[in-house]
């Protein structure tokens, strides 16, 4: 991995965590020290991360961790189910390939919601669809997809909070959505994706 790779992985991984919140600001000198590079990897990494959404760089200061605005929180929800919903469509003659999985990270989810975890209900809950994106088979839209998932990440930082009952619709949502794909139909499938992600964007926005 390279200086400016690290960098990058450190800021983002802060920034996806929570550790850094938002409205932080990010001096270079602070990062380089953290990180154990110089000033220019962590430029580098500051540039990508402004790219991305993630922060405003100010030069030859620093950086300001991004904090979502409500129209920047609904157009993500909004890109994330355009998505989803060309996905499902397009997996449906892959499904065979791709419910063995989906009932892995479906298993994952439940452990989770009885174990109370909601960071490892949110990484089983991001992975079950990005294995529906990804074998929907197009490279360019699976990584524009991850971006915005991380986006969603930082949006809902600071809301989420171990909700039991809610994480319980969840997993039966999920539930719902593999035996569509087991044994309904493609339009079925797609509809109910669509619902899925309204449901959620509604749980955010309405706040």
């Amino acid at each position: 991995m390279s200086a400016s790779d690290k960098a990058y992985e450190f800021v983002k991984q802060g920034i996806l965590s929570g550790a850094l919140a938002p409205s932080t600001f990010l001096t270079e000198g602070q990062l380089a020290d953290e990180v154990g590079v110089s000033r220019t990897p962590v430029r580098e990494a500051l540039l990508r991360l402004q790219a991305e959404g993630m922060v405003e760089l100010f030069p030859k200061k620093g950086a300001l961790v991004v904090a979502a605005t409500p129209r920047e929180a609904r157009e993500t929800f909004e890109a994330r189910g355009l998505i989803e919903e060309w996905a499902a469509g397009q997996v449906w003659p892959r499904r065979a390939d791709t419910v063995p999985t989906l009932h892995e990270k479906l298993d994952q989810m439940c452990a989770a919601l009885k174990a109370d975890d909601i960071g490892a209900f949110s990484v089983a809950d991001r992975a079950f669809h990005e294995v529906i994106v990804e074998a929907a088979g197009n490279s360019v839209i699976a990584r524009q997809y991850r971006h915005l998932r991380d986006r969603q990440i930082v949006i809902v930082a600071g809301s989420m909070r171990a909700d039991k009952s809610r994480m319980a619709s969840s997993v039966k949502q999920h539930k719902e959505l593999v035996q569509l794909l087991e044994t309904g139909t493609r339009a079925a499938f797609v509809r109910a994706c669509r619902e899925h992600v309204a449901h959620a964007t509604s749980l955010v926005t309405s706040r």
